[in-house]
């Protein structure tokens, strides 16, 4: 079972996502908070040896008091290391873009399905990052032909066709098994592909690898 804390100012959303995730079998709420500073407080006192300890965190983007963009700051200031995942209902790419570089694994769209909601945070507990494709894409538009906004304006080792392939697939959400099937190749394959475009990016992750590649107008 992943324990979630749920962070939204309107007592009327989080109720409706309580009440979603309650029909799951695999994630339980066992946290609420109105704003990003309720939250912080919340994990800063939680006994992480408890059942109920805090595996990850969905958090609004805009709140009174603190917003979850300042929350995610806070939380890597003070080295609590707990994923977050940001829900909301806004899509603009300046959101986005500030709650990756806050720290954010992962940033959703409140209209998600149980089934998307669910595997979004199965996805974040296991280590990995994402970003519903459907605000990838958006972000994509809204960024290309821009520069600056991100980390870096150069790759000392260019893509491979097959890389830039892979990297495009990765934009699109795609699975590493989804990838494999795709390019008809071994996921091991696929796996390593992937670690060599984030090493050649430089990055962490694949949602930094999209946003990089945007950046440098591979995308």
């Amino acid at each position: 079972m992943i324990n979630v804390l749920l962070v939204d100012d309107q007592t009327l959303v989080r109720q409706g996502i309580r009440s979603l995730l309650a029909l799951s079998e695999q994630v339980a709420v066992v946290g609420e908070a109105q704003n990003g500073l309720q939250a912080l407080e919340i994990l800063l006192e939680q006994d992480e040896s408890c059942a109920n300890a805090i595996d990850l965190v969905l958090m609004d983007i805009r709140m009174p008091s603190m917003t979850g963009i300042e929350a995610l700051m806070e939380l890597n200031e003070k080295q609590i290391d707990i994923p977050v995942i940001m829900l909301t209902t806004f899509d603009d790419h300046e959101s986005v873009m500030q709650a990756i570089k806050a720290g954010a694994k992962g940033y959703l769209l409140k209209d998600v399905s149980l089934e998307t909601l669910v595997d979004s945070i199965e996805t974040v507990h296991k280590g990995e990052t994402l970003i519903q494709p459907a605000i990838t894409e958006r972000l994509i538009q809204g960024l290309q032909g821009k520069k600056g906004e991100f980390e870096a304006s150069e790759m000392p080792e260019p893509l491979s066709k097959r890389e830039t392939e892979i990297l495009r697939l990765m934009a699109a959400g795609c699975s590493n098994r989804e990838m494999a099937e795709s390019l008809f190749k071994s996921e091991g394959t696929i796996k390593n592909q992937v670690s060599s475009i984030l090493s050649k990016l430089g990055v962490r992750d694949r949602t930094r690898a999209v946003l990089k590649a945007i950046e440098l107008g591979i995308m």
